[in-house]
């Protein structure tokens, strides 16, 4: 009867090596996996107490005096002062607070109860200001995998809901609006869709008309220097990894 081979100390520690090796990429894998579950149902369980609060306190609609805030913030204020408003967008889950800090960076990973979060916040534009009323107010949020923060504009490129969904709703401390969509595309940060003051209104014009140009649908709105907008702004990897974005633009009509 043959005898069986030994292995040799070299390949029996080979063989230790790469089951360890594989062991270890497989746990470091599972916690990174249990680690943006968790992330992701936090913050849901976060934002759903959120929505909880401003929905139980409604937000009155008729004309308050400059500067007064309305109610139905003031609950969401004393659990985090830098609120300044709240978007809602039909057919999605966009339902959020909007967040407001004094750079574009520290809500980009905390969240409503400013604890580290991949999902981030949405937040509004350090240079804008929801009293002096911008051209252009922009807001930014993460695409999450799950459909959350501002993962559902991907929506807008299909035209179907582009035309079936033309408003959506954004609020302030002081004012309310009808957002009219009227552009959606794909670009890179090379163009200064962000910007928020301009030196006159040939300016403002140039940025409308290349929005329009840029837009993967004729939306049919009359946009003119008169008007303001809001711009929803969220990552995109179809032209760049690093500097692509998705824009949705809209004309705000104050209620």
């Amino acid at each position: 009867m043959a005898k069986k081979k030994r292995k040799s100390p070299i390949r029996k520690s080979i063989s230790i090596f790469i089951t360890v090796t594989c062991l270890a990429v497989f746990v470091y894998a599972s916690y990174g996996l249990f680690d943006a579950v968790y992330d992701y149902y936090n913050n849901r369980k976060v934002l759903k107490e959120v929505q909880d609060v401003f929905y139980d306190n409604e937000v009155e609609e008729e004309a308050r005096p400059l500067g007064m805030i309305r109610s139905g913030f003031d609950k969401l204020l004393e659990m985090n002062q830098d609120v300044v408003g709240w978007i809602t967008v039909d057919g999605t889950q966009i339902d959020y607070p909007i967040l407001q800090a004094e750079n574009n960076d520290q809500y980009l990973t905390r969240n409503f109860e400013g604890d580290e979060s991949r999902a981030g916040s949405i937040f509004l534009d350090y240079r804008n200001d929801i009293l002096s009323e911008d051209f252009n107010t922009v807001v930014y949020g993460h695409r999450m995998k799950d459909g959350s923060m501002f993962q559902h504009i991907t929506k807008f490129l299909d035209e179907d809901f582009f035309r079936e969904h033309r408003t959506f709703e954004y609020d302030t401390l002081f004012k309310s609006y009808e957002a009219e969509v009227f552009a959606v595309y794909n670009t890179v940060t090379d163009f200064n869709y962000i910007e928020t003051r301009f030196d006159s209104d040939v300016e403002y014009t140039a940025l409308l008309d290349e929005i329009k140009d840029r837009s993967k649908f004729d939306a049919g709105i009359d946009v003119s220097p008169d008007d303001r907008i809001i711009t929803l702004s969220t990552c995109d990897y179809m032209l760049d990894p690093e500097k692509g974005r998705l824009v949705l633009h809209a004309k705000l009509t104050e209620k």
